[in-house]
């Protein structure tokens, strides 16, 4: 069942989303060249701790995994797609990282993520971080009254073809509200004008995820968590928490660098 927010668990959905959107932006900064994923893990946990904020992440543990999610934050690294789990791995230069992000606060959920290129980049892993964001905007632009969930997923899938790029089979985004993660499902690719017809009220979190080398293929890795290419290449990751208004789609996860 969807469940349509009023504009006042939006406000307060948004305040969970700047929490993200701190976090985000704080582990963002901390991650330089010999800095552990765990040491960014403890970066957005201390962002949490002084907003008052609970973590969706940590604990969670869906049917597929072996053990609870360790951490607040999801950091994959180069060929890892999405759910690195934070270890004692130190970055390197040149590594392609997502990060994760999520929220709890005032009984709402915020969850987001961004691609970042450590050190010094190679130009095809910043033309895939900068893909996963156009297809992300075309996603947020879709997300209109009057839209049906397809035309989101249309919108995210057009931008990654066309760009060569391969989308993960069985992964996109999802609604989020009370709970990280509530219906409807949001493909990350799909067909214009189907699926379910968006409401003013829906909340969605949109993410494109990308696969640099062009297949879908992907496996988990042995840590029961972490999804990573079957071909090695590098993937991106991008997500906002949008809610789907009658004045437009509202990012609630906006970070103020962008």
């Amino acid at each position: 069942m969807v469940e349509l927010k009023t504009k006042e668990s939006i406000d307060a959905m948004h305040e969970a989303g700047q929490v993200v959107a701190r976090a985000l932006t704080a582990a963002r900064h901390a991650a330089r060249v010999g800095v552990s994923l765990r040491e960014l893990d403890e970066v957005a946990r201390e962002v949490l701790r002084e907003a008052g904020a609970g973590s969706p992440f940590l604990g969670y543990r869906p049917s597929f995994a072996p053990v609870p999610f360790p951490a607040v934050l999801c950091a994959s690294v180069n060929d890892a797609i999405v759910h690195g789990v934070p270890d004692d791995y130190r970055l390197r230069d040149g590594d392609l990282l997502s990060l994760d992000c999520g929220a709890t606060l005032g009984g709402w959920a915020g969850d987001s993520a961004l691609s970042l290129v450590v050190g010094t980049p190679r130009p095809a892993d910043l033309d895939l971080v900068a893909t996963a964001e156009r297809a992300l905007a075309a996603g947020i632009a879709a997300a209109v009254v009057g839209n049906r969930i397809g035309d989101i997923a249309h919108a995210v899938g057009t931008v990654c073809r066309a760009a060569g790029y391969g989308v993960p089979d069985g992964f996109g985004g999802h609604g989020i509200g009370r709970r990280m993660h509530e219906d409807p499902e949001v493909p990350n690719e799909g067909r214009p004008g189907r699926g379910l017809p968006l409401r003013a009220g829906m909340v969605l979190a949109i993410e494109p995820m990308l696969i640099g080398g062009g297949t879908d293929a992907w496996h988990t890795a042995p840590d029961g968590w972490t999804l990573r290419t079957d071909d090695g290449s590098r993937a991106a990751h991008a997500e906002h928490t949008v809610a789907i208004t009658e004045a437009g789609p509202r990012v609630l996860t906006a970070r103020a660098d962008g």
